[in-house]
């Protein structure tokens, strides 16, 4: 009987991504840096869209990819806090108002 051990997913880091862009970018070809790194042309091809959708954003926390719905939960992060200081800045105008 054999155990079915679950293959371990390898992650790699923001930094190693870019730097295999990087190459890619300077006129090393995407095969050739795909065996060089031991990866899949897929994989590497994934990442250039990736860093090409979300220039900074890309690979964020732990070489993992920024998504949309990342950015969703980052822009209403920002609508909340928005809200907060528009709440503090009528009360404190109504402040104002009363005084004159």
């Amino acid at each position: 009987m054999s155990e079915n051990k679950p293959s371990k997913r390898r992650t790699y880091t923001r930094e190693f991504k870019i730097k295999v862009l990087g190459e890619i970018e300077a006129g090393k070809s995407q095969a050739q840096a795909a065996r060089e790194y031991q990866l899949s042309e897929t994989a590497i091809y994934k990442w250039r869209q990736q860093l090409n959708r979300y220039k900074d954003k890309a690979f964020a926390g732990q070489g993992k990819a920024y998504t949309d719905e990342a950015r969703l939960h980052e822009l209403e992060r920002m609508v909340g806090r928005l809200t907060m200081e528009n709440d503090f800045l009528k009360k404190l105008l109504k402040t104002f108002q009363n005084e004159v």
